[in-house]
């Protein structure tokens, strides 16, 4: 599936997809203005599935208001038409450094004595405008140290994190923020009683900026710069967007900003940033979930209504000359290599913007376009794909690929241009246009059950200033677009028009070094308050009772013809369904399954190509798929309920008579071997996956356990069809989510035909966890920064101790106020990311882990290192900080609501640890009831004294190995060991 298109899609394409297929008048999307009982006028469009209040309170706060009561929670955005492209040329990254800055309080949050802070901080602010102006390195130095001294003074008076210790406490989710091209963005979910309480703090927060805790929050996003250097995806996107624009800031500024604008900051130019465009007609709230829309809209108009209206100017930027003949950009890192095709578009809200949609859906679906079908589903490239982003101001179209093994970068590209070329010459089929607009309506419908999707589509119309109406029209408007006009534009459009960038393996010679400064840890002063933060918890709100599943009432069952049960819940919501044919075996139970299952993907039958079966789906609007896991293997099929008779009697026509191709099954085999060559070039893999798999089982672990290259070439392509035919024949289960159930049943009875008596499963492997502590392994890879992660195997699964895991993790290792993140970030600045839990297992038989990890650049290694340590064997105790991550434990739980298909998914975890029942009322009513004593004890019996093993992946002319072996016996591991990858002089092909 094509799951980075959809979302690309979400921005692009906000569109009525519940609406019939038939066209509609303009008459039937009429924008009304209405009044509501509060007095207050707001917009709303006819026919919007959405159900869209767009307010606009006097002060020009736009406020987008959608309800949905699936469950009691609101995703809530605050989005400001602010960011990199309106950063100072001298000061590039200034929007995302105010991003961080914004969660560091106000004069009333995060201070004990603001007159006193607020003197530190000004004389902090003149000591960087000298720094900035400080051309001499030994006196910027001097004048850091002044800063440094001064910042350890003025954290005595301030008080980390207070922000996020009270979002933390309503039992807000998913707190964060970001910035790109034209928008920050600040992101919470909370629970639905909870939204005056929010209102109250960041009416407060939006108020006034102060910028406490300056420097060791630069440090952090110094390693967030370092953390984009070693992102190859990055550097080529950078590239590529300074080749379509080479003066509009899209190619010219980065969001993270230039490095040495990072080391010169000024306070100065972030305040008067911030007074710029932090004001309500520059700015909107977007609030999606369970609510009365009259109460609300009054609510934020009391908490924002007073804020002052601003004229607000943003700066014109340069305007682009056409692209007239191909601009080439390179890039190197120890990624595979890849290849992209840029064409710059006109902007969002354009014609272009539906033509270029409709001709990007025609050429990569996921299924059935003209690269999925022509290269992927022929295998003529390891992968390949496109996909457009419109901006405010412009957009741009991208093809990418990476190679097969001994295939250039310009052999991808011809490829690529060549089903471009098609697509001019007309070369798809008429209905595939009816067909787009079916896939784009139906994974719509999806995404409208996800509040978090409907909120990201009102905060890009409004950073984009588009009409919701036409926003709302998009499908239709699309629908009338004829193929003459898709094959006229596409020869208008596509020409030597683009920028080709090549992502080269090879050592980047434009990294830049950042030095460690030194800084003195800040004080957190985590035992004091603020009075802000003491009337705020002193404010009530209507309690939230929990809410726990009754699993043996909310999952039904029924039985096939042939006595194969089938589980059900009935989808209330649209005509959606998705079904799964569910066997309690996997590659566990036959090493071959798993390969036999990809394998599939590239057969046809005797009656259908592999390319027309693909095109059949498709037509339908109907997706399948199957995937064999470990312990598990799932046939599934999915769509809209009317089509599920003639897509399960596809599926099972393919599943009965898939045909064995022995060029398909050789060119698989060879896009494995180029997948794990390819693996061993991502640090995320290498760590999350080599290191960390081999740092619990050692060399008998699922992931050693492949075949090898000569093993892969001597399987018969046949034995893999038979297999997956085979399967038919064993013990299943079916689950189906869906509104029609008896449909569901005849169509499985007609089609789904088995074995009068079925086959048990065959013996699965078993894969022993050992024991840890005293290793360190480590791999060299070329990177700036270096990641720790650190693993001690615990007790087997107790039910009884998910309750403190679970307020445990709240408290010390999870979230922005969490003690690890603040001490290891917040007060020494050690890593831009820090983390641990004790991790619950899997399987009832299973250990539980405890695990941390540490994002670092390599010379802060050895500090992180300590204070990590340190934790892990002293937890601080701070009593107002248990309270509140009790009640944000509490609260998230009371908002918590498990629906939908997730019940029988949730259950199934379930019954895997030997729980029959929704064992959150436990935890709810144990997490109540808790005291520090008792993770106190928790951590003393689980946490303390645990022995680690330590996965450590960086560069080794940088890496102190000698600090490492203090952790245990520093072992160098090879890639290629650590997944039994052959090397690459033993692979023949």
């Amino acid at each position: 599936m094509k799951q980075i298109k959809l979302c690309m899609m979400l921005f692009v394409v906000a569109l009525a997809y519940n609406c019939k297929t038939e066209n509609k008048t303009d008459l039937a999307y009429a924008v009304k203005t209405q009044e509501d009982t509060n007095g207050l006028s707001y917009e709303t469009v006819a026919d919007d599935p959405t159900g869209l209040r767009l307010y606009t309170l006097e002060n020009g706060l736009k406020v987008y208001l959608s309800k949905n009561t699936d469950e009691p929670k609101i995703q809530t955005y605050i989005a400001v038409r602010a960011g990199s492209n309106y950063d100072p040329k001298e000061s590039t990254g200034l929007a995302h450094y105010l991003e961080h800055m914004v969660f560091k309080g106000t004069d009333e949050i995060g201070t004990t004595d603001w007159e006193k802070e607020k003197a530190y901080l000004d004389k902090i602010s003149e000591l960087y405008e000298q720094h900035r102006a400080e051309s001499d390195p030994e006196k910027k130095k001097e004048l850091y140290k002044k800063i440094d001294d001064l910042s350890l003074e003025a954290s005595n008076t301030s008080i980390a994190n207070e922000y996020d210790k009270m979002v933390g406490s309503l039992g807000a989710t998913g707190t964060n923020a970001y910035t790109w091209f034209e928008q920050t963005v600040y992101v919470n979910k909370i629970p639905a009683n909870e939204l005056e309480k929010w209102l109250t703090l960041e009416s407060e927060r939006f108020s006034q900026l102060v910028l406490r805790l300056f420097h060791t929050e630069l440090e952090a996003v110094f390693e967030e710069f370092n953390r984009g250097q070693d992102n190859d995806y990055r550097k080529r996107y950078a590239a590529m967007l300074d080749g379509l624009f080479p003066n509009h800031p899209y190619g010219q500024q980065t969001t993270i900003g230039v490095g040495e604008h990072l080391k010169n900051p000024s306070m100065v130019d972030i305040h008067n940033y911030f007074d710029k465009y932090y004001v309500p007609n520059n700015m909107a709230m977007v609030l999606v979930g369970d609510f009365d829309f009259d109460e609300t809209i009054k609510e934020v108009n009391d908490a924002f209504g007073n804020f002052e209206r601003k004229e607000v100017v943003h700066p014109t930027l340069p305007k682009e000359e056409p692209i007239t003949s191909p601009i080439v950009k390179e890039v190197f890192g120890p990624t595979a290599e890849t290849i992209s095709i840029a064409f710059r578009t006109d902007a969002t809200g354009t014609k272009e913007e539906k033509m270029v949609t409709m001709c990007d859906m025609i050429l990569a679906n996921g299924t059935a376009g003209l690269i999925d079908l022509n290269l992927n589903q022929q295998q003529l490239v390891q992968n390949a794909g496109c996909s457009p982003t419109f901006l405010k101001e412009y957009g741009y179209h991208v093809f990418s690929g990476t190679p097969k093994e001994g295939q250039s970068l310009d052999e991808v590209k011809l490829l690529l241009l060549g089903e471009i070329e098609k697509l001019k010459k007309g070369e798809f089929d008429e209905w595939m246009m009816d067909a787009v607009i079916n896939d784009l309506k139906l994974n719509q419908t999806r995404r409208y059950e996800n509040n978090s999707a409907l909120a990201d589509m009102y905060v890009d119309a409004f950073i984009k200033q588009l009409d919701w109406k036409n926003r709302v029209t998009f499908l239709e408007d699309l629908r009338k677009i004829k193929k003459q006009e898709v094959v006229d534009f596409a020869n208008e459009f596509y020409k030597d028009n683009y920028v080709v960038t090549y992502k080269r393996q090879g050592e980047d010679s434009t990294i830049v070094k950042v030095e460690n400064p030194g800084i003195t840890p800040v004080n957190l002063n985590r035992e004091q308050s603020s009075s802000y933060i003491t009337n705020f918890n002193a404010m009530n709100s209507k309690p939230l009772k929990p809410k726990f599943i009754d699993y043996k009432e909310e999952i039904k069952e029924t039985k096939m013809d042939n006595d194969i049960k089938v589980s059900y819940i009935k989808n209330d919501q649209n005509d959606l369904f998705n079904m799964n044919i569910i066997f309690d075996m996997g590659s566990d139970n036959d090493k071959k399954l798993g390969l036999a299952a990809g394998y599939l993907e590239y057969l046809g039958t005797n009656k259908y190509s592999a390319e027309e079966l693909k095109k059949e789906f498709y037509k339908l609007g109907v997706n399948y798929y199957v995937s064999a896991g470990a312990e598990t293997t799932y046939v599934g099929l999915s769509g809209i309920k009317e089509n599920l008779p003639k897509g399960l009697e596809l599926l099972e026509h393919l599943w009965n008579n898939a045909v064995p191709n022995k060029e398909a099954y050789d060119k698989y085999v060879e896009s494995i071997v180029k997948d794990r060559k390819d693996t061993k070039t991502e640090k995320g893999s290498v760590l999350y996956s080599g290191l960390m798999n081999y740092g619990k089982y050692g060399e008998n672990s699922r992931l050693r356990n492949i075949f090898k290259v000569s093993e892969l070439e001597g399987i018969n392509p046949a034995e893999l069809v038979d297999i997956v035919k085979d399967m038919k024949n064993y013990e299943q289960r079916i689950f189906y989510y869906g509104k029609d159930i008896d449909a569901a049943v005849t169509a499985l009875n007609a089609n789904h035909v088995v074995a009068d008596q079925l086959n048990t499963y065959p013996e699965a492997m078993a894969y022993a966890e050992k024991e840890t502590g005293g290793n360190v392994y480590f791999v060299d890879f070329d990177m700036v920064q270096s990641e720790m992660l650190f693993l001690a195997k615990g007790e087997p699964f107790k039910v009884e101790n998910m309750a403190a895991s679970t307020l445990f993790n709240t408290y010390f290792g999870s979230g922005l106020s969490s003690i690890v993140f603040q001490e290891i970030r917040e007060s020494k600045s050690l890593a831009y990311s820090a983390w641990s839990n004790y991790s619950t297992a899997n399987k009832k038989d299973d250990s539980n882990y405890v695990m941390a990890y540490i994002g670092t650049q390599a010379n802060k290694m050895p500090q992180a290192v300590d204070a990590m340590m340190d934790l892990m064997t002293n937890m601080p105790e701070a009593e107002e900080q248990f309270q509140a991550a009790k009640e944000s434990t509490l609260k998230k739980l009371a908002a918590e609501r498990i629906t939908k298909s997730n019940i029988f998914w949730n259950y199934e975890r379930l019954k895997k640890l030997g729980i029959d029942n929704d064992n959150r009322e436990d935890i709810y009513n144990t997490v109540k009831n808790m005291t520090m004593e008792d993770l106190r004890n928790f951590f003393n019996e689980n946490i303390k004294g645990e022995n680690y093993n330590v996965m450590v992946i960086g560069n080794k002319k940088d890496v102190d190995l000698k600090a490492l072996s203090k952790l245990g016996n520093v072992q160098e591991m090879d890639i290629d060991y650590l997944f039994n990858y052959e090397q690459p002089e033993d692979i023949k092909m």
